[in-house]
């Protein structure tokens, strides 16, 4: 009896042992570390994205939201022949387009300020990095307040400046009427956006500035090159995985954002700034159809996944190089 109780102990402090070996493998660690990330991935991610194509190959409506009906490619091609589904594509390309131009030249210049000390940094971060930390919600109330077409302080500025009024460059008018009108509401949309993910272009940016030896440019400087050139010759060759980065985390955001055009525009004038998530959102949800709408959100995924993995294989070879 008192052999069997002294044993017990061993016993377990040995399987205790072999365990904890087991765990030590460097295969059983990493699946143990990957395997909540892989979790969150299958719940959140995976399993609505199946469900989305189930959707897109069935007849499913609010009324009748059953996927047992398979229809094939008929949803693509019905959303495909709308003129509104040509215009809200164009739109999302145009407006990703006009995003990534204008951060990176945004994310670069802030990047050059903020790797050096002034006066008032720490101010000029903190102000800097509230458009990231902003409500989407709140942000549009500010801007439909600054874009208003009666009471826009942008209209007012331009008048005193004699671009907008009697006289003015662009014609008698004080109002611009930016969310009245297509292109001005493209370019408004376009504006915000930049304006709410220039922080987080900025950050990605300047990870990458700051890792630039600090000798190269003073051996640039005691060589005679200029701002330009050290910006053009030293500074973005360089910096080019890290923009390859930024380009990519702004356009998978930029192309799937409807809550900022919902809120300025609503799409309109008509369908004139119309957006693919928006338009998915309408046709699937408010029209009724989860059927098509489930088409439209998937149309730019596969271009989306070959843009992906061809923008992280040029960071990687431009690290590399």
């Amino acid at each position: 009896m008192n052999t069997r109780v002294t044993t017990e102990p061993m016993r377990r402090a040995g399987g205790l042992a072999r365990l904890g070996r087991w765990l030590d493998q460097p295969q059983v660690l990493a699946w143990l570390m990957l395997g909540p990330a892989v979790l969150y991935v299958v719940a959140f991610v995976g399993f609505p994205f199946v469900l989305a194509i189930a959707l897109s190959l069935s007849d499913a409506t609010i009324g009748d939201p059953s996927i047992d009906k398979f229809v094939g490619l008929a949803n693509y091609i019905a959303v495909m022949q709308s003129d509104a589904f040509i215009l809200a594509l164009r739109n999302s390309l145009l407006v990703t387009a006009g995003v990534i131009a204008l951060l990176l030249v945004v994310a670069t210049l802030a990047s050059e300020l903020l790797v050096h000390t002034f006066r008032g940094k720490r101010l000029f971060q903190m102000v800097f990095i509230l458009p990231w930390a902003m409500p989407v919600s709140l942000a549009a109330i500010v801007w439909l307040w600054l874009l208003d077409s009666t009471f826009s302080p942008i209209d007012w500025i331009l008048v005193q400046l004699h671009v907008l009024g009697p006289g003015g460059l662009f014609g008698p008018y004080r109002h611009a009427y930016y969310l009245g009108s297509e292109w001005l509401g493209l370019i408004s949309v376009i504006v915000v956006d930049v304006w709410r993910m220039a922080p987080l272009a900025t950050i990605i940016v300047l990870a990458g500035r700051m890792s630039i030896p600090e000798e190269r440019f003073e051996q640039a400087r005691i060589d005679g090159a200029g701002v330009f050139r050290i910006l053009f010759r030293i500074t973005l060759p360089a910096l080019k995985p890290m923009l390859i980065v930024a380009i990519l985390f702004a356009a998978l955001l930029v192309i799937g954002e409807m809550g900022l055009v919902d809120l300025l525009t609503r799409g309109g004038p008509g369908h004139s700034t119309q957006v693919l998530p928006l338009w998915a959102y309408l046709k699937g949800i408010r029209g009724g159809s989860l059927a098509q709408g489930a088409a439209v959100a998937l149309f730019l995924l596969p271009f989306l996944l070959i843009a992906s993995v061809l923008a992280l294989r040029a960071a990687y070879r431009a690290q590399e190089a």
